[in-house]
C-alpha cells in the first residue's frame, strides 16, 4: 500500500497534467473569462476548497477502497480528473448518505470525526451542489394531471356525484413509488376522450336538464327571469362559480364570456331548455385542461434571482391535494381570496388533518409508501406456506411413495392390510390438503386496517414518528388477533391494544400488511424484506441487481441433498462476488424477519430447524431477534428513518422525486423533527413551510445544471429474488 504523502502526489500530478493540457487554449481562455456566468467561478472555487480540504479527507479513510487502483462499487476518487467529473452531483449525493449511515467507511475501519465529516457535508452541500441555503431552489415543477384518485374526489366535492374512475379511466402509471408523479400522469389521447366522456356522464348524474329536476338549487339557485339579458346574467354567475371551483382558482372574463355564450347557444335553440344550456357549459369545463391539470400562478418577486411564491390560490389546491386528495373547500377558498391563507397555514393544517378527509393521506401516501395497498391482492398459497414449518419432509415423502405403490396395484391383489393402510394415507393426503388458514378477504382488510389506524393514530395524536417502527400496541380485531395468537381481543371491530412485553409486533415492521407483502407466494423473502427496510425505513435502497444472476434455488444444490432453510440458502448466494456486497446489506435485516411466515404468522422453525434470527448490521451493530433489532433502529438510526420519510412525504407532496438541491431542505425538516421528538407535526409544517412547497423555481435565476435521471415506471412484477 503507498503512503499517503505518496497517493496525495499522485492525485496532484493527475489534476496538474490536466491543466497543462489545458494550457495550450490560455489565451481562448482569458478571451472567454469575462463572459462566463457566475456559476462557473464557484465550481472552481469549489475544485479549489476540494483539493484543499476535502482530498485529504478522503485520503485518509477512503483510498483503501476507491484509489489507487481500487474502484469499488465503480467509485475511484483519484479517478476524478475533470472538473466535470469531480462535482458530479449523483455521486456526492451517494457519498454524503453512505457517511450519514455508517455505511462508509465500513466497520473496522478509521472514520472521520465530526469536524471531519461536518467539513465533507458542508463542501457537498454549498461546493459540489451549489446550493443557496437563503434562497434555496424549489425545484422544477411539471404540471401535475389529476390521477384516478384525484379525479374521482375533485368530482364528488364538486358535483356530489362518485364516479367509478377504477372502472371507466385505466391505470395510474407511478414514479418514485407514487401515482401522483406529475412527470408520468401524462394525457394520451385515448385518455383525452375518456375524459370527455366522462365529463358528459357526471353532468348527466349531476345537473338537472329541464326546470324542477333533481338538485334545481344546488347548481342554479333561484330561477332566472325570462328575459334574454337576465338568463344571460344568471347563466353567467352560475358558471363562473361552477369553474371557480372546478378550476381551482378565479375565472378570467374572456372564459367567462365563451362559456356564457355556448350556454346561450344551446338554450336559445327551439325544444331546449336552459338547464340543458348550462349544463353543455359545464361538460365544456370538466373538459378542460384547466380542471384536469393543477394550474398555478405565482407572486411577484422583489428581487431578478428570487424564486417566486405561487400565489395563494395554488398553495389552497397544493395543501388540499396534499392532505384530502382532492380540491380545496370554501374555507381554503375564502383565505385565497383574502390573501391570509399563508398567515392561518398552521390552524388551517389542524383543521384539514381533523377532517375526515384526511384519511386521504393515510390511504394514499401511507397505503403506497407501506404498501398497504397490496394487501387485498397479494398472491398466497397457504398450503405451501405452512409446509416449510411442517417438520422434516421425509416422513411425508415416504408416505407419498408408499400411497402410489398401493395404488398402483390391481386392487384384487391388495391384501386387507394394505386396503386399510391405502385408505389412511388417502385420508391423510385429503386432510394435508386443505390449509389450516386461510387468508380470507376479512383478514386481508383487517390487516390493511392494523397499518392503517397505526398510522393514523400516530398522525392524529401527534405522537412520534418512531412508534411506526417499535411500540407497545398495535390495532386488531378477533380474527386479526387469533391469526397473531394474541388472545382476549373480541369482536369485529379494529380497536388499540397494548401488547404482551415480550411481543415482537409493535410497529409496522412486524403487521401482517407488510409481512406479507415482501413474500414470495410460497415463502418469505429475505431479499425483498430487506431491500424493503433499506428503501422505505433507513432511506438506502440498494442498486438494482446485476443481469444474469442465477436463482437463489440454485444455491440449494450444495447443501448435502436435505432442504435447507432461507438462511443457509443465502449464505450461499452471498458467496458469488457479484451478490455479496449489496446481500451483506439485505440479508441480516430480512433475516431478522424470518420468524415471521409468509402470511405474517409466527413460527419457530423452518423444515424441522430452529431459525436464527441473529445478525450484524454493515454499521456493525449487532442484535439476536427482531426485537433487538427494532431497538437498534430506533436508537441508532433514527435520523435515517426521519431523513428517508421526509423524502418519500416530500415526493408524494410535491409530486416530484426528491433531488440533490432538496438536501438542505430534507436536513432542516428532519432538524425540526429531532427538536420537536418526532412528532408529525413538525414534518407535515417543515413540508408545507418548505421553499419546494411554497415557491417555483424562477426560470431565470442561475442554478447548477441537474443530473438527468429515469423516473421508476410501473413496479416490478413480483419475481422471486
Amino acid at each position: 500500500m503507498k503512503p499517503r504523502a505518496v497517493r496525495r502526489i499522485r492525485f496532484g500530478a493527475a489534476a496538474g497534467d490536466f491543466l497543462n493540457r489545458r494550457s495550450c487554449g490560455l489565451l481562448v481562455a482569458l478571451a472567454v473569462l469575462t463572459a462566463m456566468p457566475l456559476a462557473q467561478g464557484s465550481e472552481t472555487s469549489a475544485v479549489s476548497q476540494f483539493r484543499k480540504e476535502i482530498e485529504p479527507i478522503l485520503i485518509s479513510y477512503c483510498y483503501d477502497c476507491h484509489g489507487d487502483g481500487l474502484a469499488r462499487g465503480n467509485v475511484a476518487f483519484d479517478e476524478l480528473k475533470t472538473d466535470e467529473a469531480l462535482l458530479d452531483h449523483e455521486l456526492w449525493l451517494k457519498v454524503l448518505k453512505n457517511v450519514r449511515a455508517n455505511i462508509m467507511p465500513p466497520e473496522k475501519k478509521a472514520r472521520p470525526n465530526d469536524e471531519e465529516r461536518e467539513r465533507l457535508e458542508q463542501w457537498i452541500k454549498v461546493s459540489a451542489f451549489g446550493l443557496d441555503l437563503q434562497n434555496p431552489d424549489p425545484g422544477r415543477v411539471t404540471v401535475r394531471r389529476l390521477n384516478r384518485v384525484e379525479y374521482r374526489n375533485t368530482v364528488r366535492d364538486l358535483t356530489g356525484v362518485d364516479f367509478r374512475v377504477e372502472l371507466e379511466f385505466p391505470p395510474d402509471d407511478s414514479g418514485h413509488g407514487f401515482d401522483n408523479i406529475a412527470d408520468v400522469l401524462t394525457l394520451p389521447p385515448m385518455l383525452l376522450e375518456k375524459y370527455f366522456e366522462a365529463a358528459k356522464s357526471i353532468v348527466a348524474r349531476a345537473v338537472p336538464d329541464a326546470p324542477g329536476g333533481r338538485n334545481y338549487e344546488r347548481f342554479f339557485g333561484k330561477a332566472p327571469a325570462a328575459t334574454a339579458e337576465a338568463r344571460r346574467a344568471h347563466a353567467r354567475e352560475v358558471l363562473g362559480n361552477f369553474a371557480r371551483r372546478a378550476f381551482r382558482r378565479p375565472v378570467d372574463d374572456k372564459t367567462l364570456d365563451r362559456l356564457t355564450a355556448l350556454a346561450e347557444s344551446i338554450y336559445s335553440q327551439p325544444g331546449k331548455t336552459y338547464e340543458a344550456g348550462v349544463s353543455q357549459a359545464m361538460v365544456a369545463v370538466l373538459a378542460s385542461p384547466r380542471f384536469l391539470f393543477r394550474e398555478e400562478g405565482t407572486e411577484q418577486v422583489n428581487k431578478p434571482n428570487e424564486h417566486p411564491q405561487v400565489d395563494e390560490y395554488a398553495l389552497a389546491s397544493r395543501l388540499s391535494y396534499f392532505l384530502w386528495s382532492t380540491m380545496p373547500d370554501e374555507e381554503l377558498f375564502r383565505l385565497a381570496a383574502e390573501g391570509s391563507l399563508r398567515k392561518n397555514l398552521s390552524a388551517q393544517v389542524k383543521r384539514m388533518l381533523a377532517d375526515r378527509r384526511s384519511e386521504a393521506l393515510t390511504r394514499n401516501f401511507a397505503g403506497q409508501w407501506l404498501h398497504t395497498r397490496d394487501i387485498e391482492n397479494i398472491p398466497i398459497e397457504e398450503r405451501a406456506v405452512l409446509a416449510r414449518e411442517d417438520g422434516p419432509n421425509t416422513d411425508r415423502e415416504r408416505n407419498r411413495r408408499r400411497f402410489r405403490e398401493l395404488r398402483d396395484k390391481p386392487e384384487e391383489t391388495l391384501t386387507p392390510e394394505e386396503k386399510e393402510e391405502l385408505g389412511r394415507l388417502r385420508a391423510a393426503f385429503r386432510t394435508a390438503g386443505q390449509p389450516r388458514v386461510e387468508m380470507t378477504g376479512e383478514l386481508r382488510r383487517a390487516m390493511r386496517q392494523e397499518t392503517e389506524r397505526t398510522f393514523e393514530y400516530i398522525l392524529k395524536e401527534d405522537r412520534s414518528l418512531l412508534e411506526l417502527l417499535d411500540s407497545d400496541y398495535t390495532f386488531l380485531n378477533e380474527r386479526l388477533a387469533r391469526h397473531y395468537g394474541i388472545e382476549n381481543v373480541t369482536g369485529n371491530e379494529m380497536r388499540r391494544v397494548i401488547l404482551p412485553a415480550d411481543s415482537p409486533r409493535g410497529g409496522v415492521l412486524g403487521q401482517g400488511t407488510i409481512l406479507a407483502v415482501t413474500s414470495n407466494p410460497t415463502r418469505t423473502s429475505p431479499v425483498k424484506r430487506g431491500v424493503f427496510i433499506l428503501e422505505n425505513i433507513l432511506g438506502l435502497p440498494p442498486p438494482p441487481p446485476p443481469p444474469d444472476i442465477p436463482p437463489l434455488e440454485d444455491a440449494a444444490r450444495n447443501t448435502g441433498g436435505r432442504t435447507p432453510t432461507l438462511r443457509e440458502v443465502l449464505a450461499v448466494h452471498r458467496e458469488q462476488p457479484l451478490c455479496s456486497s449489496c446481500h451483506n446489506r439485505m440479508d441480516p435485516l430480512g433475516l431478522a424477519f424470518e420468524n415471521f411466515n409468509a402470511m405474517g404468522m409466527w413460527r419457530d422453525q423452518e423444515y424441522g430447524q430452529p431459525i436464527d434470527a441473529a445478525g450484524k448490521l454493515v454499521t456493525g451493530a449487532a442484535f439476536s431477534n427482531v426485537r433487538e433489532l427494532k431497538r437498534i433502529l430506533v436508537t441508532q438510526h433514527q435520523l435515517d428513518f426521519y431523513a428517508a420519510l421526509t423524502e418519500k412525504l416530500m415526493t408524494y407532496a410535491l409530486g416530484r422525486g426528491v433531488e440533490y438541491y432538496d438536501v438542505e431542505t430534507v436536513d432542516q425538516i428532519v432538524a425540526r423533527m429531532v427538536k420537536a421528538d418526532g412528532r408529525p407535526s413538525a414534518l407535515l409544517m417543515g413540508i408545507v413551510e418548505s421553499a419546494p412547497f411554497q415557491k417555483t423555481r424562477n426560470l431565470n435565476a442561475p442554478k447548477t445544471a441537474e443530473t438527468p435521471r429515469p423516473v421508476q415506471q410501473r413496479a416490478q412484477a413480483r419475481t422471486t429474488p
